[in-house]
């Protein structure tokens, strides 16, 4: 039986996407309870894979880097699962998505600023896909806002 989801649990996560650094403590007296509730709830949002990670935004530009966008559209019948496989080892690759609308598969990945280091991450990952129809490359340039709920 699979546990419920309520207002607090969503709550909490939206707290810990601001500021994933906040202790039992902070978090229970923002949503005005224990610690020992705060820490049950998370164990159980963990245990359920609601919370995958606790992870940081970083400032790419300050630590010399750039951030690249890969969105990838396929031709049809192309194996999906296959690729995401070929591509989870690799280690400039940061995040894969799986995508419906324009682009089969949406793939992050940080790379230092040098434009020629780029080019060639890119023709190495797109060397570890078949069937791409089209590739659309996107270099961000900022990290506006990041909410997840």
């Amino acid at each position: 039986m699979r546990a419920k989801i309520d207002k607090v649990d969503i709550q909490l996560i939206n707290l810990l996407a601001k500021n994933s650094r906040l202790t039992y403590k902070e978090l229970a007296e923002q949503l005005k309870t224990t610690r020992q509730r705060i820490s049950r709830r998370l164990d159980k949002l963990e245990k359920m894979g609601v919370i995958k990670r606790y992870t940081i935004i970083p400032d790419f530009d300050r630590l010399g880097y750039v951030y690249v966008i890969l969105g990838v559209t396929l031709k049809p019948a192309t194996p999906v699962d296959e690729i995401i496989e070929r591509l989870k080892d690799d280690p400039d690759i940061k995040i894969i998505e799986r995508a419906i609308g324009s682009h089969n598969l949406v793939i992050h990945l940080v790379a230092p600023k040098d434009m020629k280091d780029i080019e060639k991450k890119i023709h190495r990952i797109s060397k570890k896909i078949d069937g791409i129809d089209k590739m659309d490359i996107t270099f961000i340039t900022e990290i506006v806002k990041f909410e997840i709920l």
